[in-house]
């Protein structure tokens, strides 16, 4: 399987026109995101990481998805990916976007695992929390929480809700069953007190199939009510630095560790 970064250029090159972002991602970006796919393929024939094993894939899904997460991402924010599987979209996050301070959180031993061997690999400075978010939360605090892949909605504000003071919003990726997943959470109570927003709708490009048009995904951002503005913005905590010491973390190398 071909991974050098001069085969995902022309790959992304391919679908610049109808992502204009991909091509501003700069050439040590792309050296980053390939020795990322080798690392995530490699560990994906040992492991269950991810269906998008060559760059056509992994662009046309993976890349365009953390792309349209970080066009709603404002500088510097604190972020933790949740459910970071096999580093999707927070590994990509944080090539992309340096200046975010991010960190990953799995609860699949294994997969936590394979993270902790990306980040180190791609010496990127994150931390990757090995549990349930549930579970971490009460000591760290983010401006947003990003889900991609994990949950029906109702089920994550099942798991956030009681954790609302940890974080200013979540961000999550959804296909059209995103209407669906919101009558429920509404029918279980889920979506009290809450605020809801569609932030953007795109389609993934060359995805159609023969009884099928190109996919749509969306942005979803999730806040409690108390957090917004009178024009409807959120309104963003300058958290200070992480002091406490979850339970499992682990730092680049393997290493537990402080902050950044």
């Amino acid at each position: 399987m071909e991974t050098s970064p001069a085969v995902l250029t022309e790959v992304i090159a391919q679908y610049s026109s109808y992502v204009p972002e991909l091509a501003k991602i700069d050439e040590a970006q792309i050296e980053a995101l390939a020795q990322y796919c080798q690392l995530a393929w490699d560990w994906n024939e040992k492991i269950n990481l991810t269906r998008h094993t060559d760059f056509d894939k992994f662009v046309k899904h993976d890349l365009v998805d953390t792309l349209a997460l970080a066009r709603h991402i404002n500088p510097k924010e604190r972020v933790m990916d949740v459910g970071s599987g096999g580093g999707v979209p927070g590994v990509l996050l944080k090539i992309l976007r340096p200046d975010l301070h991010i960190d990953l959180c799995e609860s699949v031993n294994k997969k936590a695992n394979c993270l902790v061997d990306i980040v180190a690999q791609l010496e990127l400075r994150c931390d990757v929390y090995i549990g349930r978010a549930e579970d971490v939360l009460p000591d760290v605090r983010y401006n947003t929480l990003t889900f991609r892949a994990v949950a029906k909605m109702a089920k994550i504000l099942e798991w956030m809700r009681p954790q609302m003071n940890s974080f200013d919003r979540m961000l999550l990726i959804k296909g059209p069953s995103w209407v669906e997943e919101r009558g429920e959470a509404r029918h279980y109570g889920m979506m009290t007190n809450m605020a809801l927003r569609k932030l953007e709708e795109y389609t993934l490009p060359n995805t159609a199939t023969a009884t099928q048009p190109d996919a749509v995904s969306v942005i979803l951002q999730i806040c409690h009510k108390t957090r917004l503005n009178e024009d409807g913005s959120v309104s963003f905590t300058q958290w200070e630095r992480n002091t406490q010491r979850p339970r499992r973390r682990q730092r680049p190398g393997g290493k537990k560790g402080g902050e950044n």
